[in-house]
């Protein structure tokens, strides 16, 4: 069996003993059924990994005897925002999961005109954790030992507004530049994606105001969530650690 990733909420040290998470003591012996002995792998977020133990396991929940610490970093050189404009049902949830499997390192939600997701107060808060376990278990799949951030969902003017020296980017079907001929080299981009029915003229308008700079995927339309992870994609064949 493929030894388990598990992320541990707060900060590791080698040759220690520590309770898992609740959820994660949940996945190790309810899910997984495994037994003291067994091992795991165990990352906080600090690029670290650490092979560990099982210690115990039982109704009380699970402890894990740490090993000592290696450096893992499977980061890519681009760093890359994503603002994605947030989606229906599970579409939003599958553009962050994959968008973490492909390198992204922050996602902020938007809203703007044309959003047809109406969330505020608690089902809001409760999207973002939602969203949170979601990153995690992406990056427990994939073996990133970096934990992307998923900020607080915000209007999409006050997310093109904020100070930022990234190259960035607005996908529009009418753009006469593509991915591949943006100059190189290039460290940190901003991304935007829109909803499903697209920007408005006045927003469109409104990046372009801010910096941003229209490019174009192709001939085809593609749904938001085609969009966003079709351009992550690019940009990381472009500038970062794809292919």
């Amino acid at each position: 069996m493929r030894i388990p990733r598990i992320y541990h909420p707060e900060p590791l040290h080698a040759n220690s003993e520590i309770q898992l998470s609740e959820d994660a003591a949940n996945h190790v012996g309810r899910v997984l059924r495994m037994q003291p002995g067994q091992q795991i792998q165990l990352f906080d977020g600090s690029n670290q990994i650490f092979n560990a133990s099982l210690a115990r396991v039982d109704k009380k929940g699970v402890a894990a005897q740490l090993a000592e610490g290696q450096l893992a970093n499977n980061e890519s050189p681009l760093n890359l925002h994503l603002g994605q404009v947030i989606s229906r049902g599970e579409k939003m949830e599958f553009t962050i999961q994959k968008s973490i499997e492909l390198g992204v390192n922050t996602i902020t939600p938007l809203f703007s005109e044309r959003c047809g997701v109406k969330l505020d107060g608690e089902r809001l808060a409760k999207k973002l954790q939602q969203w949170q376990k979601i990153a995690i278990a992406a990056c427990e799949q994939c073996g990133r030992n970096r934990l992307p951030e998923i900020r607080a969902a915000m209007p999409l003017e006050q997310w093109c507004a904020e100070k930022d020296n990234s190259l960035k980017l607005n996908l529009h079907p009418r753009a006469s530049h593509s991915i591949n001929t943006l100059p190189l080299p290039v460290e940190h981009v901003r991304l935007l994606i829109g909803p499903e029915g697209g920007l408005s003229a006045e927003e469109i308008a409104m990046t372009t105001g801010y910096g941003f700079t229209d490019i174009l995927l192709g001939p085809r339309v593609l749904r938001t969530e085609t969009t966003a992870l079709t351009a992550i994609t690019a940009l990381q064949v472009r500038f970062g650690d794809l292919g």
